[in-house]
């Protein structure tokens, strides 16, 4: 069934309607990405049929609740835009694209008041003394969609960096920290102890929230591309001091997630886990590598990924909408 949305006539263009997200749409709005990313200058940021899928199937998640797509007179899908309950109904997030040839006809506009009407319906499951805010990602490239969220009351509030190595020769062979040894990843031996050491190693970042099992289980093994021996996982004994959770995006080597937990810092096991990881990559045939990075991290990532090689190929820039003032939920969770 096809929901259409009200909007505000005025600001839309006559040719576009509005109306909830459907499964059958899911081709669509990949290529939809695509293009938008195409468009933006960086195309390794945009995602697969089989990872969008995965991301309407995050748990708390309805597609034709949570997801809103702009059509043409001839069913074409020229808009999407999702709303995603991050953590605690408090920490909420959109994500929007207005395919390029598009803009200037009200769409970003129309689906970001219609995602922020959706967001505040949600103002009432968190805890009552807590902030709501709700954000949005793009890339800081985009002009006009940097506008629309000016204009709609969002601020900027980070940066973050895609990042990237070109190898042109096999990376150096690095020597670990005294006492580690990288293991083979073993899936369903290793999976509670990989998942804690990840949400242990990123407490210290901005805007962090430790990920439920179910969804980490769902974001790392679900893909038909998983593949288990491009995870380094470094151990201490019978402890995990590191991690390198790799995998391939759209056609490039991704170092997915990469974390050391606290007591093995300053160490160089993450250099080491980088470096070995791109060896890794190259031995495969993959000379380009990237990652995504907070470009104010507090742990100095971005100095570990630049004295590896690596630079700022793109940059992205949150926004956020406070919906409802409060106390930090993350405050209250430490």
């Amino acid at each position: 069934m096809t929901t259409k949305l009200q909007t505000n006539e005025t600001l839309l263009d006559s040719t576009i309607s509005l109306r909830f997200a459907r499964w059958d749409d899911l081709s669509a709005v990949t290529q939809l990405v695509y293009d938008v990313c195409e468009a933006d200058g960086d195309t390794t940021v945009a995602v697969t049929e089989e990872e969008m899928a995965l991301e309407w199937k995050t748990p708390g998640f309805n597609i034709e609740t949570d997801g809103i797509v702009a059509v043409t007179q001839d069913g074409r899908i020229v808009g999407f835009e999702e709303f995603a309950d991050e953590h605690e109904h408090a920490k909420l997030r959109t994500d929007g694209y207005v395919h390029p040839q598009f803009k200037g006809l009200g769409i970003a506009t129309s689906m970001m008041q219609a995602v922020e009407e959706r967001a505040r319906k949600e103002i009432a499951l968190a805890e009552p003394d807590v902030r709501v805010c709700l954000q949005s990602t793009l890339d800081n490239r985009d002009e006009s969609g940097k506008s629309v969220h000016e204009s709609e009351g969002y601020k900027v509030i980070r940066y973050h960096w895609r990042m990237q190595a070109d190898l042109d020769a096999p990376p150096p062979v690095v020597t670990f920290p005294s006492g580690i040894e990288l293991r083979p990843f073993i899936k369903g031996v290793h999976d509670r102890a990989v998942w804690e050491a990840h949400n242990e190693s990123f407490r210290d970042h901005w805007g962090h929230h430790d990920v439920p099992f179910d969804r980490w289980v769902l974001r790392k093994f679900s893909r038909s591309d998983f593949d288990p021996t491009l995870w380094m996982i470094a151990w201490d004994g019978e402890q995990i001091a590191g991690f390198s959770q790799n995998r391939y995006r759209m056609g490039v080597g991704w170092i997915g997630t990469l974390g050391v937990r606290r007591p093995w810092r300053k160490k160089g096991l993450g250099y080491s886990l980088l470096i070995h990881s791109f060896g890794e990559f190259y031995k495969r045939g993959t000379k380009t590598i990237g990652l995504g990075v907070d470009a104010q991290s507090p742990t100095g990532a971005t100095r570990l990924y630049q004295k590896a090689g690596m630079r700022a190929a793109s940059e992205f820039v949150t926004y956020e909408k406070e919906l409802r003032p409060g106390r930090e939920l993350e405050e209250h969770d430490e």
